[in-house]
């Protein structure tokens, strides 16, 4: 298990540092001065071919040499002998590696083979490697400085993560000039093994840890990176720093959609839907990390300003809406209030100008206003120095109104200057209240908390896997693909594309292929005029471009002569065209809005959906956003509220309102489309015309990926995101004859799981817990257990319909190990429902999950007082194990029950 090794690197006991030096300034050196100087108890052992002793401590040729199995090895000697080193460290049993050196991929082909030759060593030994090229390791609370960073840092609740190590050197400085304290710091190099996602799940399950932040170039592992951010980013906020926020990978797309989706806004997706804050600066990484800690959540971005000073209130105001949040507009209640409170020449709207001479009374009174306020979800509030106020009386009589009120609301403070503010500036960090030295320092935190909460709102939108009767018919599409796969082509006609879209009741404009001036005739005396004619030629992409549109054609006269102008000006366009003809459609009047839906496949994170405004224009407006497939309808809603043009579409002017529930519905089909195709590289709708009652897809294009097409797949292994599995349910029935729903849970579910809870006795709870827990249970406890990862966690549930209210009977959960082999199950059965049968059943599908995942092993631990669950594990084929520590391991062995049944 990925995290047991990693406690290795994090907390180990003994450390050897191969290419421990005396030479002073060199990286061995340094790396044995901090951990012999700076207060590490563990043992440290110098390794050097050439000493018998590194500052005064014994040394040793080799790893091997050493008279004791240590937990870490740091190796810091030159990248050539790093394989060697690595594989002397496997035979000495050490698990945990941290390689200092560079030297590898960064440098060309000699560097990546030695790569290549580490990791076949890592497979051979089972080690877990943090590099190479990174500065190492800080546990402060063990006084463990595993880097040559020649400094201390204060322990605190933040693990720091950086893929840069002289940016994260310099980020430790900042910190610990503004005295914030780190439960650990990682410089992660080159990732060759542990990612991000293993430093996510280790540091989430870290007790000392209450928030992560990370300095991201890349990531290496999408999907386990989102797996383990949706995990954990609920209970514990995960901010990131993305560098290199314009760098574009599609370079030559085929599509408006692989042109305008670049590598950063799908990496801001990726962010969204895996629950994370993305900030912009390094100040911000902080500033979050202390108002999320401390602060409650808004619940929406209306902010109240509060200001003694109109310049600093006009600053926070722009601020704000530059950054989509609103001004709250204040209740009338609210300004009667502040009229009986304030001067006659207050602003009287917000902000809230108080005036230069408030003191602490005005500026209490104000707060508590607009604390009651329906219409406010955070208060800002700002002091400049002037008059006679003294800064530290108001800042008393802000936190003294906080404690009164229970900070059920956001509350943040720019006390503007130094000296003069410094301690009401302590006053307010003693106290738990944020405070900055800018407005905009403040707004900015205040948004990125709102989409903190936005984006795990998105964590409880798990999209359905569709049912096998309403999924469309696969092999008509599969044929279309596979047809062109065989003629060598990646690009598919528009006719062949919209009989994809077509199949997903994705609404088309119905196309007829013409080679010949007549037969164009032919097809639009049958579609009826007017008409529209387009180019069929697969290297003609932007039919527009080329000069290969005719619209509103109304007579048979009209068609011959737009068919000879069209394939005149395409061979003018392209001479090596090669044309097929052209398409017949009918011309479509209605007066709509003109969208785009299209997808294209990252190399990273798999299909993304992205929709916007459409049309000829479509680059030039790039009013986009992006979503990662599976999505539901909540999903697509919050891609369109993404955008400009979503306020387009809720009316305006003389165009009534689009029909947004058929569009969310539309959009939904596509992304299923892709969840089942992912063959299909990139495929686009523009325009895709809607009005207030239907929509057309008027032009459709697609490229497929002729490699996948005759690949089998596993199912979604190609999302990032796994949908809901639909197909774990089953209905079975308890010995009293009642039938009962048994399915994986859902994030809804939790009023159902907390309710299954009340009805389960002290000593049920105490065997599934491992201790008395007292219901109800806070939110952030009862999320974990119902918000879960498909990929890392399977929970089914026993779901009892009664007098028409749904009722939890029990629960079996299967833990997924990271090493993707074996699996924990835990299982349960409310008191009431006790003696059906139901927990001998629930362990026996869970048996099956975990063969339909390919699991090697499962095992459970019971209390040893537990006896029924112990007897229906051993009758179940478990082997039971007594470790002497009070619980009982059953361990069942799949892979070895599938070679006895072959054999």
């Amino acid at each position: 298990m990925v995290t047991l090794t990693l406690d290795k690197i994090f907390n180990p006991k003994s450390i050897a540092v191969v290419g421990a030096s005396n030479e002073e300034g060199t990286v061995g050196y340094i790396l044995m001065k901090n951990l012999t100087e700076l207060g590490y108890k563990g043992g440290v052992y110098p390794v050097n071919i050439h000493k018998s002793e590194v500052l005064g401590i014994k040394a040793y040729p080799s790893v091997e040499q050493i008279p004791e199995v240590v937990d870490l090895a740091i190796i810091a000697t030159p990248a050539k002998t790093v394989p060697d080193v690595l594989e002397q460290c496997g035979k000495a049993a050490i698990a945990g590696i941290i390689i200092i050196s560079a030297g590898f991929k960064e440098i060309g082909p000699p560097g990546k083979a030695l790569e290549d030759r580490i990791i076949e060593i890592k497979k051979k030994y089972a080690l877990q490697i943090i590099g190479p090229n990174c500065l190492g390791i800080i546990h402060p609370d063990i006084n463990l400085n595993a880097t040559f960073i020649p400094k201390t840092i204060k322990s605190g609740s933040i693990a720091f993560i950086s893929q840069s190590g002289a940016l994260g050197s310099a980020i430790l400085d900042i910190a610990t000039h503004e005295n914030i304290g780190f439960s650990n710091f990682v410089s992660v190099g080159s990732m060759i093994d542990v990612d991000f996602g293993d430093l996510i799940d280790y540091f989430g399950t870290d007790p000392k840890t209450m928030s992560i932040l990370m300095y991201i170039e890349g990531i290496t592992s999408a999907r386990k990176f989102i797996s383990a951010a949706r995990h954990f980013a609920r209970t514990k906020p995960i901010i990131v720093i993305k560098a290199g926020r314009f760098i574009e990978s599609a370079k030559a797309a085929a599509s408006h959609t692989g042109a305008l989706t670049g590598e950063d806004m799908v990496y801001d997706a990726a962010f969204k839907r895996a629950g994370a804050v993305r900030v912009e600066e390094i100040g911000d990484l902080f500033n979050c990390a202390e108002a999320l800690g401390r602060q409650p959540l808004p619940r929406g971005p209306n902010l109240a300003i509060i200001t003694n000073a109109g310049g600093p209130g006009v600053m926070a105001a722009d601020a704000t809406i530059a950054r989509g949040g609103k001004l709250a507009r204040l209740s009338s209640i609210t300004i009667e209030t502040l009229n009986a409170i304030l001067p006659p020449y207050w602003s009287r709207s917000n902000p809230i100008d108080i005036l230069g001479d408030a003191k602490a009374d005005r500026y209490r009174a104000a707060v508590e206003a607009c604390f009651r306020d329906e219409n406010v979800d955070g208060i800002l509030i700002i002091y400049t120095p002037q008059g006679g106020s003294i800064p530290a009386e108001i800042a008393e009589s802000i936190v003294d109104m906080c404690r009164a009120e229970g900070f059920c609301k956001t509350y943040l403070t720019s006390f503007m200057g130094y000296e003069d503010v410094e301690e009401a500036n302590y006053i307010f960090t003693q106290n738990g209240i944020p405070t900055y030295y800018t407005p905009e320092q403040a707004v900015a935190t205040f948004m990125y908390m709102y989409q903190y909460k936005r984006n795990l709102e998105l964590l409880y939108e798990t999209p359905a896997e569709l049912p096998v009767d309403s999924v469309p018919p696969k092999r008509p599409v599969t044929m279309t693909i596979r047809n062109a796969a065989r003629e060598n082509r990646e690009i598919l006609t528009e006719a062949e594309t919209k009989q994809i879209l077509d199949h997903y009741n994705i609404p088309v404009v119905k196309t007829m292929i013409a080679r010949t001036a007549d037969e164009a005739v032919i097809h639009a005396l049958q579609i009826g005029y007017p008409v529209v004619l387009k180019i069929l030629s697969p290297q003609v992409i932007h039919k527009t471009d080329a000069g290969g549109v005719a619209l509103g054609i109304n007579s048979e006269t009209g068609v011959r002569e737009a068919f000879d102008t069209i394939i005149r000006r395409v061979k003018e366009y392209n001479p090596g065209a090669q044309i097929q003809g052209v398409t017949v459609q009918r011309m479509i009047r209605a007066k709509g809005y003109e969208l785009i839906l299209g997808a294209r496949t990252d190399p990273l994170f798999g299909p993304v959906v992205m929709f916007g405004r459409g049309g000829i224009d479509v680059e030039l407006y790039r009013d986009v956003s992006i979503g990662l497939p599976p999505l539901n309808q909540t999903l697509v809603r919050r891609m369109m509220e993404d955008t400009k043009v979503y306020q387009l579409l809720k009316g305006y002017r003389d165009l009534p309102p689009a029909n947004i529930v058929l569009l969310e519905e539309i959009m939904v089909r596509f992304s299923q489309m892709l969840v089942d195709f992912p063959q299909l590289k990139e495929i686009e709708i523009n325009p895709l015309l809607i009005d207030q009652k239907e929509a057309f897809a008027l032009d459709a294009r697609a490229v497929i990926d002729k490699g996948r097409v005759f690949a089998k797949f596993e199912p979604y292994a190609h999302l990032v995101i796994s949908p809901y599995p639909e197909k774990y349910k089953t209905f079975w029935k308890l010995r009293n004859g009642r039938t009962v729903l048994l399915r994986p849970i859902k994030p809804e579910d939790e009023p159902l799981w907390l309710e299954m809870l009340r009805n389960a006795s002290e000593e049920t709870i105490r065997y599934r817990f491992f201790e008395t827990i007292k219901v109800p249970l806070a939110h952030e406890f009862s999320a974990r257990y119902t918000n879960i990862d498909y990929d890392r966690e399977i929970a089914i549930v026993a779901e009892l319909e009664e007098d028409v209210q749904r009722k939890m009977l029990g629960a079996v959960r299967l833990f997924v190990e990271p090493d993707g082999k074996t699996g924990e199950i835990v299982f349960a059965v409310a008191d009431p429902w006790q003696g059906q049968g139901l927990g001998l059943k629930l362990v026996d599908y869970i048996i099956e999950i975990s063969k339909d995942k390919n699991l090697e092993t499962i095992h459970a631990v019971m209390l040893q007082d537990n006896y029924r669950a112990i007897g229906l594990m051993k009758d179940m084929g478990f082997n039971l194990e007594f470790p002497g520590d009070g619980t009982v391991k059953a361990i069942l062995n799949l892979k070895e029950e599938e070679k006895a049944a072959n054999e």
